[in-house]
C-alpha cells in the first residue's frame, strides 16, 4: 500500500491490484470518504477460490483494460490493470502538492501502462492519468470508481444523448439475484427508464429499499464541456463528483449494486454501492473492437495502440460537503475553479486545464 498526501486530501493505492483502497478529503471541518471498499476485503473469511484478484481486493477505483471480458488477450475480468501488481516509478512532493507514477508489471496488448496520480493542496480532487506506450491492436478502457451510501442519494449528469441497458441483466437467475431495469431498454429521459415489471424508474434516484443489481450505459451528448456525474449522498451529507473529457471517455456506465446478489462473496451484503464507470468501451474486449451498437451510434469503443505511440486519458474524482442538499444542475470549469450551480452556487479550486476539454482524443 502506498499513500500520497497534499493539504486537505489523502489517497492510498493497493499495489497488489492497482485499486484505490482509500481516499479522504478534509473540507469544511469534515473528513469525507467518497470511495467504497468491499466488506470482504479486510475480513478474515474464506472466499470462493475462482474469484479474480480484482474482486478479492475490490476497492475504490481501478483501471479496466479491457472493460469486462478479456476475450482477445488472455487476462482476468477487467484485465491485468485491475488484477495484478503495480510498481512505484516516482513518488514525491511537488510545489503545492504531490505526484506519483506507477507502472503495471504486465503488458497489455504489448503496451506498458503507467498510472499517474496528482494531488494539489486544498483541491478536493484526485487527478488521474493513464498512459499506454507502444503495443499493438486496440484496447478498450474504463475507470471503475465506486461509492457507497447508507441512505441512498440523488444523481445528476452532464447532458446525455440516451441511456441503454444490454440485452441481458447481470443476474438473470432469481435464485442468485435480482434486477429492476428492462433488458434491453433505452430512454433519452433519465427520469423515466423502462422497468423490468413494466412502467418506468428514475435513474437519478438511488433508493436503499430497491434491492437490485443493474447495469446501463449513458452516452454523452455533444455539449462542449466536461462530462460529469454528481451524487448527493443523503446520509453522508456530501457530494461525490466524477469528471472526464468526453472526447476521451464518451460513455458513463452505471452499476447499481444494492444487495442484488445472493451468492458469495456478495451474499446480499454489498449495499448502497454505485459504480460510475467512465469509459471508451463496449462490454468485452472483442465486442469493443468489432461491430457493436455503440459504434453504430458514432461512439468510439477503443484506443488504437502502436509501436512508438503513446495513448493517454484523464479522469477526476472529488468530494465536498453537500451544497444545498441536492446535486447541481450544471458543472463548469474555468480559471482554476470548478463551479456548481444548483439550489445555490458553489465554487472550489480545480485544475481547469487538466481534462483538456476541446482536445481530440487519440484514435
Amino acid at each position: 500500500m502506498v499513500t500520497i498526501n497534499a493539504k486537505g486530501i489523502s489517497v492510498s493505492l493497493d499495489l497488489t491490484v492497482g485499486h484505490i483502497a482509500d481516499m479522504t478529503v478534509d473540507s469544511g471541518g469534515r473528513r469525507l470518504r467518497p470511495l467504497h471498499r468491499a466488506p470482504w476485503v479486510d475480513a478474515s473469511e474464506t472466499l470462493p477460490p475462482d474469484l479474480p484478484q480484482g474482486t478479492v481486493r475490490l476497492s475504490g477505483d481501478f483501471l479496466c483494460a479491457p472493460f469486462s471480458r478479456s476475450d482477445v488477450e488472455e487476462a482476468p475480468l477487467h484485465g491485468w490493470p485491475a488484477n495484478s501488481a503495480w510498481d512505484v516509478v516516482e513518488n514525491g512532493a511537488t510545489q503545492g502538492g504531490w505526484r506519483a507514477v506507477f507502472r503495471l508489471r504486465h503488458k497489455v496488448m504489448g503496451a506498458s501502462v503507467d498510472k499517474i496520480l496528482t494531488l494539489i493542496d486544498d483541491h478536493p480532487f484526485l487527478y488521474q492519468e493513464h498512459v499506454f506506450s507502444g503495443g499493438r491492436g486496440a484496447i478498450s478502457v474504463a475507470h471503475h470508481p465506486m461509492t457507497a451510501m447508507r441512505g441512498g442519494g440523488r444523481l445528476a449528469f452532464s447532458p446525455k444523448r440516451f441511456a441503454a441497458t444490454p440485452a441481458d441483466p447481470l443476474e438473470p437467475d432469481p435464485a442468485r439475484g435480482r434486477f429492476m431495469l428492462a433488458y434491453p431498454g433505452r430512454s433519452s429521459d433519465l427520469g423515466h427508464f423502462p422497468a423490468a415489471g413494466g412502467g418506468t424508474l428514475d435513474l437519478t434516484d438511488y433508493r436503499m429499499e430497491d434491492r437490485r443489481e443493474d447495469f446501463l450505459t449513458l452516452v454523452e451528448a455533444d455539449h462542449g464541456g466536461p462530462g460529469w456525474t454528481a451524487l448527493a449522498r443523503q446520509a453522508e451529507d456530501d457530494l461525490v463528483l466524477v469528471l472526464k473529457n468526453p472526447a476521451e471517455l464518451p460513455v458513463t456506465m452505471l452499476w447499481f449494486s444494492n444487495g442484488g446478489r445472493d451468492y458469495a462473496p456478495w451474499s446480499g451484503r454489498h449495499l448502497g454501492v454505485l459504480g460510475i464507470e467512465d469509459g471508451r468501451t463496449a462490454i468485452g474486449h472483442a465486442a469493443s473492437l468489432g461491430d457493436n451498437w455503440l459504434k453504430r451510434e458514432g461512439v468510439a469503443t477503443a484506443f488504437d495502440l502502436g509501436e512508438g505511440r503513446a495513448v493517454s486519458f484523464r479522469h477526476v474524482i472529488g468530494a465536498l460537503p453537500l451544497p444545498g442538499g441536492k446535486p447541481p444542475r450544471e458543472v463548469t470549469t474555468a480559471d482554476g475553479r470548478l463551479r456548481l450551480v444548483g439550489a445555490t452556487a458553489v465554487e472550489v479550486p480545480f485544475d481547469s486545464e487538466f481534462l483538456r476539454i476541446g482536445r481530440p482524443a487519440a484514435a
